[in-house]
């Protein structure tokens, strides 16, 4: 088949030539990058990407082809994909389809033969930035420039309460922000009875459930946009067990006063190490986050992880109420699985909490 030109053209009018896969058309998005050497499939369908083009900086991609049970969600979150090279010939047992072809089942845009290394420099260096990809070199940037994502939890949230495991074990509420699947596996492997909740869901709606303990989860966007959700976490901190990860972590600092800034490029990727303060050890940590809590700004929390890297905030305890929260994701094997026992902890929280109720 022959090779069909396309353009990346960057909010800054650096621009790169390529080549498409998966679906055609055009589309603008925030362009960011991920580190990760596997995990494609993962980051492909996880909704914390919703309104991203993402850039894959290792350079070979799909060469063990596309595995539903993989998938962290039911479908593709990104906006567009970019690849140096892509694999039209995967190798692997479990394979199920090409890249290519999952790319174009779903309606996604892919390009191919772009140098990711200058691209990975160019956002590195100036930091996030909008792009367009097009069929022809972009000559008017007034949608590039205006670019931005809005409603980002409302639209990757589940649309209505869903139910896993067995009803005999401890009940978690989930409150879906754009959970990964692999979250709720971890708690079902434990015995937990998940029941997932939409984010529009109200405290009162949640507690009404009687859950043993709530679960905050990952999800894409501003976490400063979701005014309610904050609100509602204020009335449920404190009367059960509460475990956050990622946009959930941002959402109950944020909840406890805090503050969160867009960060200049990101953590993304399957290799960020984070410091335990109270042990001093590091662990290494699957990440996809554009914001951070400013620690100083969050009352009644003590931090418990900073970023190896770049001393940001990983996470907080807050003992008072029953709650902890980080920024990086124990359910995504980064060590790998060096820091699920998080999972152990959250399920001792509550089974304390049942036994001193």
């Amino acid at each position: 088949m022959k090779d069909v030109k396309a353009y990346l053209t960057l909010q800054n009018g650096k621009q790169f030539e390529g080549y498409r896969f998966g679906a055609s058309g055009e589309m603008i998005g925030e362009l960011v990058f991920t580190t990760g050497m596997t995990g494609y499939i993962e980051t492909l369908t996880d909704p914390s990407y919703f309104g991203q083009i993402v850039t894959q900086t290792f350079p070979l991609i799909g060469n063990y082809g596309m595995i539903k049970p993989d998938q962290e969600s039911k479908k593709p979150w990104v906006s567009a994909y970019i690849v140096r090279e892509k694999c039209e010939k995967p190798s692997n047992f479990r394979c199920e389809e090409t890249i290519d072809a999952y790319l174009k089942e779903k309606g996604i845009i892919g390009l191919y033969g772009i140098d990711t290394r200058e691209l990975t420099k160019i956002v590195r260096e100036a930091g996030v930035m909008n792009a367009a990809i097009t069929s022809k070199p972009l000559a008017d940037f007034s949608a590039v420039n205006s670019y931005i994502i809005k409603d980002a939890v409302k639209s990757v949230t589940c649309s209505e309460v869903e139910y896993f495991g067995d009803p005999a074990g401890l009940k978690v509420a989930v409150w879906d922000f754009g959970a990964k699947d692999n979250i709720i596996r971890e708690l079902v492997k434990r015995g937990c009875y998940c029941i997932r909740v939409p984010s529009f869901y109200t405290a009162e709606q949640i507690l009404a459930l009687d859950p043993d303990g709530l679960m905050l989860t990952n999800g894409p966007g501003d976490p400063a946009e979701n005014v309610e959700i904050i609100q509602n976490i204020k009335k449920i901190a404190g009367k059960l067990p509460i475990f956050g990860i990622c946009l959930g972590h941002q959402l109950f600092a944020l909840a406890m006063g805090g503050k969160t800034k867009k960060m200049k490029y990101g953590h993304r990727g399957a290799n960020q190490p984070v410091k335990n303060l109270a042990t001093g050890r590091v662990y290494i940590s699957s990440q996809n986050h554009g914001y951070e809590v400013i620690s100083s700004s969050v009352l009644g929390g003590k931090l418990s992880y900073i970023n190896g890297n770049d001393g940001t905030c990983e996470g907080f305890d807050y003992p008072e109420l029953n709650a902890y929260t980080v920024q990086f994701h124990p359910e995504a094997c980064g060590g790998p699985q060096d820091t699920s026992f998080l999972f152990d902890r959250f399920i001792q929280n509550i089974k304390e909490s049942k036994r001193n109720a």
